[in-house]
């Protein structure tokens, strides 16, 4: 059996809210800065928000963005390896407000 080390940010209680007049900035910090601070990435360092990183990995676009976020892909499987990416599905971010953080991680990671 393989021990798995939960995401340092899945502990945080996230619920599908109202976004009016929230920015994708606003939504990214309450998302997603806890693993991806100033656009790094505290479990994988070779996927940051980068844009070479992202291109690296084949995240070109907003909906790239969001299909990672609603799909970040199977667990590493080796013991001594973090859980990976937690899935937003829309219960927990909205397609408006996923929309709203792809397109400022666009804009800002460059």
């Amino acid at each position: 059996m393989y021990w798995r080390f939960p995401c340092p940010c899945s502990s945080h209680p996230f619920s599908k809210r109202a976004s009016a007049g929230e920015t994708g900035e606003t939504l990214f910090k309450a998302n997603c800065a806890s693993c991806h601070p100033d656009g790094d990435n505290i479990l994988n360092r070779k996927k940051t928000l980068r844009k070479a990183d992202r291109e690296a990995n084949n995240i070109l676009t907003a909906e790239d963005i969001i299909q990672k976020m609603r799909n970040p892909g199977p667990a590493p499987t080796h013991p001594q390896e973090w859980s990976g990416m937690k899935m937003f599905d829309k219960d927990k971010i909205s397609d408006e407000d996923a929309l709203k953080i792809a397109n400022y991680v666009l804009e800002t990671f460059k």
